[in-house]
């Protein structure tokens, strides 16, 4: 159905919801981005309770489902005036999109009834498992199995990178019911209770000394027939369904852009006569801040639905920041290797390449969707490791 929102419209929408972030602003946590850290779980269930209590949750949710059948531009205003204020527009993305989005495209209506409102008020909080150890980007190679054993699912196998596992009462779960079918024919999407007999959650410590993310051991563990969500072994179209709408509002992104080129030319401001900030340095900042306008210029021509502009903006911002976390280093000199935030800034860039959609897998986005370039190469030949027909 077409979107019949009117301009009008919209500045009044986005008037309101301004006002009501300008009053509530004071109750709401650090604007954490899509995936809420463990340690602001509590100040951000009762953030989303407030959103959802006074109408601001699932905005373009319909109506049965508790959200206010608004269409996607009003969800943007949302995001946007979030973004201007520096509040969580939502607790949790995995929740609110990516879970959410499952359960209302391909749920049952008992599935319906008790995840998606229990969604908004953040009595269910989510986490996604997706990825293992041996299929990251490639997530049609997971191994993690499921078999059915009469009312129940057993799995078995291991997940990583998983953002809030110890923060979360349910999980998105893929995992491979048919090991004789093609990979990406064998698997399916599941419900999972986080609180199942059998499933441990262990913190995975980074090289910051963090830890932002979980691994998740699956051992014998059993959950209900009917955490099933689409059609048996058809698990992959469901995950790639929801995943499209990961990326987000774009006019979001620009204000976040906006805020990370300020930071950037902060750098230079009252540092030119310094030794550290020589003349190659300042090329190499000037070079930074031209890239990150030319990001901004791209997503201010989109419109409110993302795209492959996405994957360009995803692309573009994270090996842009990769550069400024590097050139902040190299301008902080030796004390970039004490502890400081230029020192973790260093530490954590790298790890922006893989979050949210590897830098190789958008890239292959838009050569593919985007320039029209042949299809990545599927290896043909024997696996690494096969004798290769040697007798050995």
């Amino acid at each position: 159905m077409a979107d019949s929102t009117t301009t009008d419209d919209l500045d009044l929408f986005r008037a309101r919801a301004a006002a009501w972030i300008a009053a509530n602003r004071g109750h709401a946590p650090r604007d954490y981005g899509a995936i809420c850290p463990p340690d602001l779980l509590d100040a951000a269930r009762d953030w989303q309770r407030r959103l959802h209590g006074d109408g601001w949750a699932g905005i373009h949710w319909p109506t049965e489902h508790g959200g206010r059948g608004m269409g996607p531009a009003h969800h943007g205003v949302w995001l946007e005036e979030c973004a201007r204020a520096s509040v969580p527009a939502i607790l949790n993305m995995v929740g609110l999109v990516l879970a959410g989005g499952a359960v209302m495209a391909f749920g049952t209506d008992e599935q319906k009834t008790r995840h998606l409102r229990a969604t908004l008020s953040a009595d269910h909080v989510w986490c996604q498992l997706f990825s293992e150890p041996g299929a990251g980007s490639d997530l049609g190679s997971l191994s993690t199995r499921a078999e059915r054993d009469g009312d129940e699912w057993v799995v078995n196998g291991q997940k990583v990178w998983c953002s809030g596992g110890r923060a979360s009462n349910w999980g998105i779960l893929m995992a491979r019911t048919d090991s004789s079918a093609p990979k990406h024919e064998g698997i399916s999407f599941f419900l999972c209770p986080m609180d199942a007999p059998g499933i441990e959650v262990r913190p995975l410590r980074q090289m910051t000394g963090e830890a932002e993310f979980d691994e998740v051991f699956f051992t014998d563990a059993r959950i209900p027939a009917d955490s099933l969500i689409g059609p048996l072994h058809g698990g992959w179209g469901v995950g790639m369904a929801v995943l499209t709408n990961e990326r987000g509002h774009i006019g979001a992104s620009v204000i976040g852009l906006e805020r990370r080129l300020e930071s950037m030319a902060s750098l230079g401001r009252g540092r030119v006569d310094e030794a550290r900030l020589d003349a190659t340095a300042r090329q190499h900042l000037a070079a930074l801040l031209s890239r990150g306008h030319a990001l901004k210029a791209m997503a201010q021509t989109q419109g409110p639905v993302a795209s492959t502009a996405s994957s360009l903006m995803k692309l573009g911002i994270t090996e842009m920041m990769f550069d400024v976390a590097m050139l902040r280093g190299a301008v902080s000199g030796a004390d970039a290797m004490l502890e400081s935030p230029d020192a973790t800034g260093m530490l954590a860039a790298p790890g922006g390449r893989i979050a949210g959609g590897s830098s190789q897998v958008q890239r292959n986005i838009i050569g593919e969707r985007l320039l029209g370039l042949p299809r990545e190469p599927k290896p043909s030949g024997p696996a690494l490791g096969d004798s290769g027909g040697t007798g050995r």
